[in-house]
């Protein structure tokens, strides 16, 4: 086994120049294309929250009701759950 893994050892090569320059740029290339789409990403959800909180201070008061009823139903009671 020692003789197997001694002449396979002899067989391998150090890395060539070239190989470290290439996987080098690679890398750079990679690091900045996911930096472009974690700034992208954020700025996506940073102009949602804009868009949505610009929408929400200009809306009318009076024409969004959740709760429509004007008298409210006595304490344990579940009256108006459920009803349009």
């Amino acid at each position: 086994m020692r003789e197997a893994l001694g002449a396979r050892a002899e067989q391998v090569r150090p890395v060539a120049p070239a190989y470290r320059r290439v996987s080098a740029g690679w890398r750079r290339r990679e690091h900045k294309r996911r930096l472009i789409l974690a700034v992208l990403a954020a700025a996506i959800f940073a102009a949602a929250d804009a868009i949505g909180l610009w929408a929400l201070n200009h809306a009318r008061v009076d024409s969004h009701v959740i709760f429509s009823e004007t008298t409210h139903p006595r304490p344990g009671t579940i009256a108006g759950v459920g009803q349009p």
